[in-house]
């Protein structure tokens, strides 16, 4: 497929997809005139490395994973070292806090709200209903 249809299959846009291509996350075969033609493992391939974007990972650490990840055949790519185990396990690891911490911190905003509309519910009462 073409690089506007990866795009719109994918969601993402053409010039993010040249930039995967740039930093080694995506590959494309060429057609005689140059064109970029991929293949249909590369829907999600391109689906994975927004994910991992999404996750904070920075294009040096996705190309470090996707090596490691499963294509459209069901395989990986290449075997894994330990260091590189070792180095995912801690991104895990830092995800892991982040949403501990995003966890504590709705739970904090949960409170501030609860507080807030009971405040906002005893200015609406009438004034010999307050306390």
């Amino acid at each position: 497929m073409r690089i506007g249809e990866l795009a719109r299959r994918s969601g993402v846009s053409e010039r993010s997809l040249r930039y995967y291509e740039a930093q080694g996350l995506l590959r494309a075969e060429r057609t005689p005139g140059g064109h970029r033609d991929y293949g249909e493992w590369a829907v999600d391939r391109v689906v994975r490395i927004q994910t991992l974007y999404a996750a904070g990972l920075n294009s040096k650490k996705i190309a470090q994973l996707l090596p490691c990840m499963r294509d459209g055949d069901g395989r990986p790519n290449e075997i894994a070292t330990p260091r590189l185990v070792e180095e995912l396990a801690a991104e895990r690891d830092r995800i892991n806090r982040l949403i501990g911490d995003l966890v504590r911190s709705r739970d904090v905003l949960d409170e501030v709200i609860d507080t807030a509309s009971e405040s906002a519910a005893d200015d609406r009462a009438p004034l010999a209903a307050r306390p």
